[in-house]
């Protein structure tokens, strides 16, 4: 993928371009050369926080500096880096810096600094990953569903785990997939589910999705959950990918298989470059 830890890097400096703007997150991944759902998974993994969770600590970064540089309203800088009223910018800015921004106007106050990422990734190999490519025909998934916000599904998703088995959904639905389908590239899709079969009925409560055939990289994954797993994540998106030069990701989804508590593979769609 020629150019793809400089197109991260694009899409960064983007972003620190127009703070001060409204900020899409299609427009922010189209600098990255990868689509939506594709850039917030990466983002997370290398940055360790989300495009939104930057976003705002950046602003609350410049907006402290401000307060205590220049002669302003709190209003005005408020507004200046997205708020839609004053109170909503104390909360977030309190939050942030341990002090309200009229306590940051007074002299000698300290405040918090959120410098600006560069990405700089070490791909001189030394560790193992295993992966092997698949030709999978089309296939449908059965299961529940629900929708998740990119910024919150990391605590939210477990959550939903957590209640399907507390309701007793593991007699209907076993759970082999946990499966992400982009909505809006804000949003996702999210399914607990299993392979569906035609010959059998679909449950009331539940929907099924059809992935198209195609080619997938298979990563195995083995040991205590959810460590294993993340490890394998980490290393697909941070060491896999940018040096990967024959193959470009391709589907705006991706598919976790858990063969057992300890084992499974994560699936991620790809085309031939």
């Amino acid at each position: 993928m020629n150019g793809w830890t400089e197109g991260i890097q694009n899409a960064i400096q983007y972003i620190e371009a127009n703070l001060t703007e409204e900020l899409n997150i299609n427009d922010i991944a189209e600098k990255a050369y990868v689509s939506a759902f594709y850039f917030q998974k990466i983002f997370g993994v290398l940055c360790g926080l989300t495009v939104g969770e930057y976003i705002r600590q950046r602003r609350l970064s410049l907006a402290g500096e401000e307060l205590t540089a220049e002669d302003v309203r709190v209003i005005d800088v408020a507004v200046k880096y997205g708020y839609d009223s004053q109170d909503s910018f104390s909360r977030a800015f309190t939050k942030f810096h341990g002090i309200t921004p009229s306590a940051a106007k007074e002299k000698g106050a300290k405040l918090k600094t959120f410098a600006p990422i560069h990405i700089k990734l070490s791909l001189e190999g030394g560790s193992m990953l295993e992966y092997r490519i698949v030709e999978k025909a089309a296939f449908t998934i059965m299961g529940k569903s629900r929708r998740f916000d990119t910024e919150t599904s990391y605590v939210e998703i477990p959550k939903y785990w957590q209640e399907h088995y507390a309701m007793g959904g593991g007699e209907m639905i076993k759970g082999v997939f946990g499966a992400c389908v982009d909505s809006d590239g804000k949003n996702f899709d999210y399914f607990i589910a299993d392979l569906y079969f035609p010959c059998f009925d679909i449950p009331k409560e539940c929907t099924t999705h059809t992935f198209p055939a195609g080619i997938w990289v298979v990563f195995p994954y083995s040991g205590e959950c959810p460590k294993s797993l993340q490890d394998v994540n980490t290393k697909i998106w941070s060491e896999w990918l940018p040096n990967c030069k024959e193959y470009k990701l391709s589907g705006n989804y991706s598919i976790e298989f858990y063969e057992s508590p300890e084992n499974g593979e994560i699936w991620v769609p790809v085309e031939k470059i």
